[in-house]
């Protein structure tokens, strides 16, 4: 079995460390951070991310943006510092393609092996083990991580070199972000017509706009559940990754604009913290009206 340094406990991170252990493996975390209860029984928690890839043979990272990746790497007290050659470094999270590529090189000129390997499944896919796993990095790489990705999701793939794992993520990210513009638009079109919004729902179910986000979203939505699985702060960033990135490939990408407009109206109105599915709530304050009334105050984003 191995022994995995994992840095970054958080919604999803958590539940993925929880199915390595399960998996028999042993599990280094940085106490600088905070760690949850269970965790901190069932690992071992080291001063700061030096010493978890002093102790770890293959180090995992799942935090949320590009300068956090950098920081766990780089600063003073960061894994590089503390990695020598043969080890594995696994960058989880969700990143600029480029900054991957540079990070990939720098780390490799330590005679350690790199793999971006983001993934797409919120936080019921970390919990349940079903995540999608989009990985870049060398072929014998990836076959050596391979059965630790097995642990933690289902859909697994190999996409190219180093930063082609991210690419695929930011493609991900649009499409969900479209997906959901589209279901938050037919469900308010129809609430507002007057018909039950969640009886529409369901029957859409069987034909083809089915989805799983009509299934997952679109139920959030009717029921007002808006607690995060995937917050609005994240998806902003992972669209500025990909509008950034369209600005440098001089290509358009104008429904990935307007997602991104919708979740911007989100956040100036308290929801940064929203699931992502609440960018309903962006038409619905356009449009005056709510596609339906939350059961109780709380589970009502605004």
């Amino acid at each position: 079995m191995a022994k995995i340094g994992f840095i970054g406990l958080g919604i999803m991170g958590a539940h993925m460390a929880r199915n390595l252990i399960k998996g028999g493996h042993s599990l280094f975390v940085n106490g600088a951070y905070p760690v949850p209860e269970d965790l901190g029984k069932t690992t071992s928690v080291v001063a700061n991310s030096t010493a978890v890839a002093q102790a770890a043979d293959i180090v995992i990272i799942m935090v949320p943006d590009t300068p956090d990746v950098a920081n766990v790497l780089f600063a003073d007290d960061g894994v590089a510092a503390g990695l020598t050659k043969g080890k594995l470094v696994i960058d989880m999270s969700s990143i600029s393609p480029l900054d991957t590529q540079a990070f990939a090189k720098k780390i490799n000129a330590l005679g350690v092996d790199y793999l971006d390997a983001p993934v797409s499944g919120g936080e019921v896919g970390a919990r349940e083990a079903t995540l999608t796993i989009m990985v870049g990095g060398p072929e014998k790489t990836f076959a050596t991580a391979k059965p630790l990705f097995e642990l933690m999701g289902k859909n697994i793939s190999l996409i190219g070199e180093n930063g082609a794992g991210q690419t695929c993520k930011v493609a991900n990210q649009i499409i969900v972000a479209l997906n959901i513009e589209a279901v938050a638009e037919a469900l308010l079109f129809a609430s507002r017509s007057g018909a039950d919004p969640e009886r529409v729902r369901k029957a859409l179910m069987g034909g083809f706009a089915s989805s799983r986000i009509l299934e997952v979203h679109g139920e959030r939505m009717t029921k007002r559940t808006f607690n995060p699985g995937f917050r609005i702060e994240l998806h902003q960033k992972d669209l500025n990754l990909a509008l950034d990135g369209a600005r440098k490939l001089g290509i358009a990408l104008p429904h990935t604009a307007s997602a991104q407009q919708l979740f911007s109206v989100c956040a100036a109105n308290g929801g940064k913290a929203w699931d992502h599915s609440a960018m309903v709530r962006a038409l619905e304050i356009m449009a005056n009206y709510e596609v339906a009334q939350a059961p109780d105050s709380e589970a009502k984003a605004a």
